[in-house]
C-alpha cells in the first residue's frame, strides 16, 4: 500500500513539473511570441494586429494630410519605416490639432504622435520621447513688403501694436513670451494654413513657426504673403529644436523598441534620405550626438 502510495506522489509531481515547465529560456508552449519584447506589453500588441494609430497635425513638411487623403511627411516616412522593422506594416492616421497630440497620448488615442514635435521639458512630464530625428530653427511671414518692418521676436515685442499668429501648442508662444511679447499680442489658430489665413485678412500682422514650415506653406500661398530671409533667430532655450516621435509614459518597452530601429535606420542612411525627399538637407541628428534625455534634462535645451 506504502508503495503504491509513493508512486502515486511520483506521479503526480512529475506531471506538475512538466506542466510548469517550458522551453529552455523559460517560456511556456513553443516559445512562439512569447518572453522578451515579442510576447507582452503594447509592443506585442501592435505586432499582432499590424496596425499603429498615429497621431499628427498639418505641418507640412513635418507631417501633414495630403490631398489624396493620406497621411505623408519627414517624420510619417521615418515613423512608417521603424514600424515597418517592428513588424507593424499599417498606420491608422489620425488628423489633431498640434496641442491636442500629447493630451491624445494621455488619453490613449494614439499608439504614437508623429509631427516633427520639437522635445522640451516640459513636454518630457507628460510623454516619453524617442531619440530626435531631426534638428530645426525658427521663421517668420509677414505682409507683403514687411510693412511693420519686422525682422525678429525682439521687435515684435518693441511694437505692441503687432499681432502674430500662433499654431495653439507650438513651443513659438514660449519663445515669443521669452522675448517679452506680450499675451495680448498673440493669437492661437489650429494649424499653419489658419495662422497664414489671419495674417492675408489682416487678422493678424506676422506668424512664426519653423522655418521648414514656413518655407514649405509658403510654396502655394498668395502674393499676399512674404517669407522673412534675414530673420534673426531667437536666443531663447529650445533653439534650435529637436524633433522626435512621442509616446505615452506607459509605452517605455514601445519606445525602446522604436529607438533601437531608429538608430538603425540612421546609422544605415535610410533617415537621411527620408529626410531629403521631404526636403530637408542637413537636418539629421545623428546616433549620439543629441539624446532625448539630455533635452529633457535640460542640458541640449
Amino acid at each position: 500500500m506504502k508503495k503504491i502510495l509513493l508512486m502515486a506522489i511520483l506521479i503526480l509531481t512529475v506531471g506538475v513539473i512538466a506542466a510548469c515547465g517550458g522551453d529552455d529560456e523559460g517560456n511556456g508552449g513553443d516559445g512562439e511570441n512569447s518572453g522578451g519584447s515579442e510576447g507582452e506589453g503594447k509592443l506585442a500588441e501592435l505586432q499582432e494586429e499590424g496596425v499603429v494609430t498615429i497621431g499628427f497635425a498639418n505641418e507640412e513638411p513635418y507631417a501633414y494630410e495630403g490631398e489624396d487623403g493620406e497621411l505623408k511627411g519627414a517624420a510619417v516616412d521615418i515613423a512608417a519605416a521603424v514600424f515597418a522593422e517592428l513588424g507593424i506594416e499599417e498606420m491608422d492616421s489620425q488628423l489633431a490639432d498640434f496641442g491636442s497630440l500629447i493630451p491624445g497620448l494621455q488619453a490613449n488615442q494614439f499608439d504614437v504622435v508623429t509631427a516633427g514635435m520639437a522635445i522640451t521639458p516640459d513636454r518630457c512630464e507628460n510623454a516619453l520621447f524617442a531619440e530626435p530625428e531631426m534638428v530645426y530653427g525658427e521663421g517668420l511671414v509677414v505682409q507683403a513688403g514687411n510693412p511693420l518692418d519686422i525682422h525678429s521676436y525682439d521687435d515684435i515685442a518693441a511694437n505692441p501694436d503687432i499681432r502674430v499668429s500662433v499654431m495653439a501648442g507650438a513651443t513659438e508662444i514660449g519663445f515669443l513670451e521669452a522675448h517679452d511679447v506680450s499675451d495680448d499680442q498673440i493669437t492661437t489658430a489650429s494649424d499653419i494654413p489658419s495662422t497664414f489665413s489671419a495674417v492675408e485678412s489682416d487678422r493678424a500682422d506676422v506668424t512664426t513657426a519653423t522655418e521648414m514650415t514656413l518655407r514649405m506653406a509658403m510654396e502655394t500661398a498668395g502674393d499676399s504673403l512674404e517669407f522673412v530671409d534675414d530673420f534673426e533667430q531667437p536666443d531663447v532655450e529650445g533653439v534650435p529644436s529637436y524633433g522626435a516621435a512621442a509616446f505615452s509614459l506607459e509605452n517605455e518597452e514601445l519606445r525602446d523598441a522604436y529607438n533601437e530601429k531608429l538608430n538603425e535606420l540612421k546609422e544605415d542612411g535610410t533617415v537621411q534620405e527620408l529626410l531629403e525627399a521631404n526636403g530637408f538637407v542637413d537636418n539629421m541628428v545623428e546616433v549620439g550626438e543629441v539624446t532625448a534625455e539630455s533635452v529633457c534634462s535640460g542640458e541640449n535645451y
